[in-house]
């Protein structure tokens, strides 16, 4: 790659929100003007902002269903919360008025200039939230005319990925991971190898190589850390590293999405090619860590997929539907900024208001799931990764990254065990995600498993998947 000097970066360039990559609805949903009964109906918002229950206590929750039942139960579907101290959201819980403010843009903007609680400066510029919250000048803080000319050069790029080729980039970089911890008999499946290998995937998709792959996870580590000497611990920023492939891609075109980037016509400058970068990876990034944490969790605990590599009932893709239904990489996505004083479901949402999709909540709706059969395999009804026009633009790349890393590691690691409970499994603190701290396993050392190695044929995990 020219390592020369490239113009300066936009200042605001960083990872945005990001929403791993599976949406697809019936094609005939439910209403979306929908309500909670009378009796739940509370007259102004603001009778609601004392004793309010902090967002990231039920994320963080052994049981969070149990969590958003008991705040449905009490309020009906749109509940005041807690972000942090001082600063209220209504958490909407209920599937059609997911639908209704992820749909109506003219009512539910995303663009957080549109905060009261920011304006007012109620949130602190230091803030924790506003890695998450703040508006970006890229498609993720569009509305309208701007957020379609924006959002078009993400769809067309996804849909000239080859995806043949990808899976088995991801199932090289997956192998290799394994092969650095299979002769200790045991790993950590979250730190080293369901954090690894989004970012590393992605970054494939994006034309960067092994080893600039690897320093893009450093530098996206960087930005994630807690100090802010830890923000230059990686070799180069995250701006300059991708503003280098960006100049390099130029030069040599390739078949991948930077090059499809430079070439789109909705794009006019550098800095918007950019910012389309950096959507892309974090896109995908955190939250299919979580997709694939939970997914592998679910094989690895679940009875229903015990049989996974010998003719089982259920098997990879089962695994990753039910982890959207159950676990969805976010279980609560910001945001939605209310431009007029409304209602929604029973509850006087002013101008200014912030609205938090509760996706986990929305799933688990019992208008639309009065049980669990919304659940059976093959339902992706699911509201996992949002609605509208800013669904994810990243859902055929997640859900391949995804597959391939599970099935790859039962396939390599067929004894895999998880060497504490189940309910043991603790959670890191989040308001949005829900991955776990951690997934130690053990399984046969090096010697004793299938040679190492990508294959060239369909996994024992993948055989138990239907046709």
């Amino acid at each position: 790659m020219n390592r020369s000097s490239p113009p300066a970066p936009p200042p605001a360039l960083s990872p945005p929100p990001g929403c791993p990559a599976h949406s697809t609805g019936p094609s005939s949903l439910p209403s979306a003007s929908a309500s909670v009964s009378p009796s739940a109906s509370v007259s102004s918002s603001a009778s609601l902002d004392t004793d309010l229950l902090p967002l990231p206590a039920a994320t963080g929750a052994y049981r969070p269903r149990e969590v958003y039942r008991g705040l449905r139960e009490r309020y009906g579907n749109v509940a005041r919360v807690e972000l942090e101290p001082g600063v209220p959201a209504w958490l909407v819980m209920g599937y059609r008025e997911l639908l209704t403010i992820t749909r109506q843009e003219q009512v539910f903007s995303r663009d957080a200039r549109n905060w009261r609680d920011l304006t007012k400066k109620v949130v602190s510029p230091r803030s924790g939230l506003l890695p998450m919250m703040a508006r970006r000048p890229d498609v993720t803080g569009a509305d309208g005319p701007e957020h379609r000319r924006l959002r078009k050069p993400l769809d067309d790029g996804v849909a000239r990925i080859d995806q043949r080729r990808a899976r088995l980039q991801v199932e090289a970089l997956c192998t290799e991971l394994i092969e650095g911890f299979a002769r200790r008999g045991r790993a950590d499946l979250v730190d080293e190898y369901a954090t690894v290998v989004p970012s590393l995937s992605l970054a494939s998709l994006l034309g960067l190589g092994g080893e600039e792959g690897r320093e893009l996870l450093r530098a996206l580590t960087a930005l994630s850390a807690d100090s802010a000497d830890d923000a230059h611990d990686g070799d180069r920023p995250f701006e300059e590293i991708l503003a280098g492939t960006l100049r390099a891609r130029r030069e040599n075109p390739t078949d991948d999405l930077t090059t499809a980037f430079i070439s789109h016509t909705n794009l006019e400058s550098d800095a918007e090619r950019l910012q389309s970068m950096a959507v892309m990876l974090s896109a995908g990034n955190g939250t299919v860590t979580a997709w694939i944490s939970h997914a592998l969790r679910l094989m690895l605990t679940d009875p229903r997929f015990a049989a996974r590599t010998h003719g089982g009932r259920l098997g990879v893709d089962d695994a990753l539907d039910e982890a959207l239904w159950r676990d969805p990489p976010l279980h609560n996505m910001p945001a939605r900024y209310a431009l007029h004083d409304t209602e929604l479901g029973g509850r006087r949402v002013r101008r200014g208001d912030v609205l938090i999709l509760g996706i986990a909540a929305a799933n688990d709706d019992p208008a639309i799931r009065p049980d669990d059969t919304a659940g059976e395999p093959g339902n992706r009804a699911h509201l996992a990764f949002s609605a509208g026009p800013h669904v994810c633009p990243a859902q055929v790349p997640a859900r391949l990254i995804t597959r391939t890393a599970v099935s790859t590691a039962f396939h390599l690691l067929p004894d895999m065990r998880l060497t504490i409970p189940a309910d043991r499994v603790a959670w890191r603190p989040s308001p949005w995600t829900r991955i776990p701290v951690s997934l130690p396993v053990e399984f046969s050392a090096a010697g004793t498993r299938p040679p190492i190695g990508p294959s060239s044929h369909r996994t024992a995990a993948d055989r138990t998947v239907r046709a």
